[in-house]
């Protein structure tokens, strides 16, 4: 085809594009001056949203003794011979299950318990998996006798961290214990809102809940405290509480201490636990003890973040990450259970004895 014959044939695909351009627009207009609304994410512009992710993942040590902390088991020559090899599946998994609770989109923040130090860490984020989302660190070593720590993951274009905080959990009845601290992250979320996060992990309950409640519940008093201060000194704060609290959504440490009620009420000044549904049903839980599923890891979120204006919680849910590989089947008590790394002594080589929770938050533009 010569020159002067092309000229026709580009005249009409130009026409033919500007009319489809002008059918859409025409369209569009039309949707929303007939009240049948638009479709933008069919357009590409859905609105901001993000996930955030809490996941006890359940002692990742590495393999070096501390001579600061009691974390000799996990070591080659210790009761669980904790090896290189074992750390390296140890992270692979922990990378898959990131990235798989992800969905379409890497968790923006990811708070994290159990965790022995930095180093650990940033093997993780180092991950193939993980490297080129190039999260930042928020971390501290803790005074646990153990030294497991709690963390903050967070994409830094995304959520913005303005300051943060250690708060000191301590017992009066006896001024020898020692805890994890609980961590507190102020910052800009979508580089507009105001987010206050706080990542828990309250004391166990080694050797029993009612011997040991009291150190529990002086972990919600301070936590208590610090939500206490921003709701006295900010009108309609942005709150996100997110741990493995070792307690239920109805035990006194979190019930009636922090006062995380069960009840939805939107824009109202105080904490309401999105888990409490999910507790209620009894159907289904973070982690397993013998029968019964529990719900220890929760999500607490103020008022502000349940109105259905700016910055909320998608559907008021919060959600609990159950994939088939993170689960192993219950031999004895029949049913499922998370797919965990040890069983006391003995390694099973699976991900955590806890599985993650999360929610997604979303901001009109």
């Amino acid at each position: 085809m010569n020159n002067r014959a092309q000229i026709p044939y580009i005249c009409f695909k130009l026409s033919f594009m500007n009319s489809i351009i002008k059918a859409l627009f025409t369209f569009a207009l039309s949707m929303i001056i007939w009240g049948h609304g638009f479709n933008a994410e069919a357009f590409g512009q859905d609105d901001q949203s993000m996930r955030f992710v809490f996941y006890n993942i359940e002692n990742l040590f590495d393999i070096d003794d501390d001579s600061l902390t009691n974390d000799e088991e996990f070591t080659p020559d210790g009761e669980k011979r904790w090896t290189y090899s074992k750390y390296i599946k140890k992270l692979d998994q922990l990378a898959k299950t990131l990235t798989g609770i992800g969905e379409w989109q890497i968790p923006a923040i990811v708070g994290l318990c159990e965790v022995e130090n930095r180093n650990v860490l940033m093997d993780l984020t180092a991950h193939r998996l993980l490297k080129d989302y190039r999260y930042h660190i928020i971390h501290r070593d803790s005074p646990d006798r153990r030294g497991i720590d709690v963390a903050l993951l967070v994409q830094t274009d995304i959520f913005e961290p303005l300051g943060s905080m250690w708060l000191e959990v301590k017992f009066p009845f006896d001024t020898a214990l020692t805890s994890r601290e609980i961590l507190y992250v102020k910052g800009l979320l979508f580089g507009s809102d105001t987010l206050h996060i706080f990542i828990n992990h309250w004391p166990s309950r080694w050797g029993g809940k009612e011997y040991t409640q009291t150190k529990r519940i002086q972990a919600a008093r301070v936590l208590k405290y610090y939500t206490d201060s921003l709701f006295k000194a900010l009108s309609d704060p942005s709150i996100l509480i997110a741990g493995d609290f070792n307690d239920t959504p109805l035990d006194s440490s979190v019930h009636k201490i922090l006062n995380a009620r069960a009840e939805i009420s939107e824009g109202t000044q105080g904490l309401f636990n999105l888990m409490f549904p999910i507790y209620s049903a009894g159907s289904s839980g973070t982690l397993k003890y013998r029968a019964n599923w529990e719900v220890y890891d929760q999500i607490i979120v103020s008022g502000a973040l349940l109105d259905s204006k700016g910055l909320k919680v998608e559907g008021k849910k919060a959600h609990i990450f159950k994939q088939d590989y993170l689960l192993i089947e219950d031999e004895k008590y029949m049913g499922y259970k998370p797919f965990r790394t040890y069983s006391g002594p003995s390694y099973k080589g699976g991900f955590s004895d806890h599985l993650p929770v999360y929610i997604d938050l979303l901001r009109s533009r």
